[in-house]
């Protein structure tokens, strides 16, 4: 998809301010953050849907992850994070993320992750909550 049609279906977004510490020694927020960026807003998404990701029982894990830098990203700013929802596996959910200058709407990167859900004692995979099928950008809803 194009930076002006982003794929996948908005299902979240968080405003997080870009710390000091974020930044590297080429004075930008480093590539490592992003998926900082990314978790922070995906966890607190599951948590809006009390769908924890504490380790225990079943839950999310990442079986793949990827970012796309498309310009430098500096303190001090505020970014927002968008969240989006892709294809619906029987226990994957792809996501999509939006790292977004909260007060000047600048595409700083996109990302992806497929999440799987997994029982957590045995460590395979379990059918996707029905709450997250049902935000998957082929449900519709």
């Amino acid at each position: 998809m194009s930076e002006n049609q982003p794929e996948g279906r908005l299902v979240h977004e968080e405003t997080f301010p870009v710390r000091w510490g974020d930044q590297d020694a080429y004075g930008h927020v480093n590539n490592t953050v992003y998926f900082r960026f990314f978790e922070e807003a995906r966890i607190r998404w599951f948590d809006s849907l009390t769908l924890t990701a504490d380790g225990q029982g079943e839950g999310p894990v990442i079986v793949t992850t990827s970012a796309t830098f498309h310009q430098e990203l500096v303190y001090p700013t505020r970014i927002r994070v968008e969240v989006r929802t892709g294809r619906a596996g029987n226990s994957s959910l792809e996501n999509f993320y939006r790292v977004i200058g909260a007060d000047d709407d600048a595409l700083y990167a996109s990302g992806s992750a497929k999440v799987v859900w997994i029982n957590h004692d045995t460590g395979r995979p379990t059918p996707l909550p029905d709450r997250l099928r049902a935000l998957s950008a082929e449900s519709g809803q």
